[in-house]
């Protein structure tokens, strides 16, 4: 290992985020540009920049780059790779601002969501709020467009951009039966664990640890024994990083989280928090626990009643849940078949996952 290499995985994370920055607003500026020659309205390009850059950490794009460093990529990461990372913050804009919609979430990074900004924007209409939900779907559907034609044009080699493909595929239909999953499971509370960790795995493990870091392994042309151990260590992080953000959904800080502390209980999200918590309950605390989650008018009193039940019930397993999954990701990197610096990263980033607050 170069000392080069030693910078880059150990101290230069931030610079692959700048990076991956600087790709994605060349990126819209271009899209700026072509869409003022023909024309078209510029805040479709102003409204996806301002939510891209209203915040986010960057975790796929890093953890591509990771992927590309354990693969055996050299440490001078090149200029499609970084671009083939940044793709995948495209993607991920595109899920939020759906998922945004589908949930009807006020706020995202502290900041109203894409749907609530365009209804605003058109406060005059005779339908702002349905236009803002319709244009909401446009633009979130055009920056999956716009992932996709990033990467295919990130001068890929052919060899190259056909395993990036195979991985992504994989990936998009991973968190659309994730997030279906999700609408079935919703409002519809039960004891199902295992139901619950479904959702997950497909929802959130495939497109937030395990793809990303497959698709910097496939661009590196990585052995097989390489994707396996980065499974072994994606797969545990990514349900302790959901199950954290469940716990965080329930009882965060909305002024450290930027979201509501209400709106998943007023949904009444299907989590393994809520199932664990109607196994372990009284028949009095389940059925109240029933009557109260997936109701849209639940007030603070209420989701006071449901966090006293779930934290009795339910937060401490949640919380050896996520210790166990820290566990098993920090075993899969002891004899990984990839240079001990990227372990090192990654055992950062597990950690900075499972311990944060927002």
């Amino acid at each position: 290992m170069t000392a080069r290499t030693v910078d880059v995985v150990a101290a230069d994370l931030s610079a692959i985020r700048t990076r991956v920055d600087a790709a994605l607003s060349s990126f819209l500026r271009g899209k700026r540009g072509s869409g003022a020659a023909r024309q078209l309205p510029d805040e479709v390009v102003t409204v996806l920049d301002e939510f891209l850059f209203a915040g986010g950490k960057r975790i796929r794009p890093v953890l591509c780059v990771l992927g590309w460093l354990a693969g055996g990529g050299g440490p001078d990461v090149p200029a499609p790779v970084v671009r083939a990372a940044a793709s995948l913050e495209l993607f991920h804009a595109s899920v939020l601002i759906h998922d945004d919609i589908i949930d009807d979430s006020a706020t995202r990074r502290d900041r109203p969501t894409v749907h609530r900004v365009l209804a605003e924007r058109y406060r005059d209409r005779r339908d702002p709020d349905r236009f803002g939900a319709g244009a909401a779907i446009v633009l979130g559907d055009l920056a999956m467009v716009w992932a996709a034609e990033l990467l295919h044009t990130a001068q890929l080699s052919s060899a190259r951009l056909r395993a990036a493909l195979s991985v992504l595929d994989h990936m998009r239909a991973d968190v659309m039966y994730g997030q279906y999953l999700d609408l079935l499971s919703t409002a519809r509370p039960t004891s199902d664990l295992e139901r619950a960790l479904r959702i997950v795995r497909y929802k959130t493990v495939s497109y937030t640890c395990e793809r990303p870091l497959h698709l910097g392994a496939a661009l590196a042309g990585a052995a097989p024994s390489v994707r396996a151990a980065l499974t072994a260590y994606a797969r545990p992080l990514g349900e302790a990083f959901q199950l954290r953000d469940d716990l965080l959904g329930v009882f965060g800080d909305p002024a450290r989280s930027g979201k509501s502390n209400l709106e998943d209980l007023r949904e009444g999200k299907h989590t393994a928090l809520v199932a664990l918590a109607l196994e372990h309950s009284s028949a009095t605390d389940a059925a109240r626990l029933r009557a109260l989650l997936g109701d849209p008018g639940l007030d603070e009193d209420g989701a006071r009643a449901c966090r006293e039940i779930l934290s009795r019930t339910a937060q401490p397993r949640v919380e050896r849940m996520i210790g166990e999954r820290w566990e098993q990701a920090e075993r899969a990197l002891a004899d990984a078949p990839f240079p001990a610096e990227v372990g090192q990263a990654l055992r950062r980033i597990a950690e900075s996952a499972v311990l944060r607050s927002s």
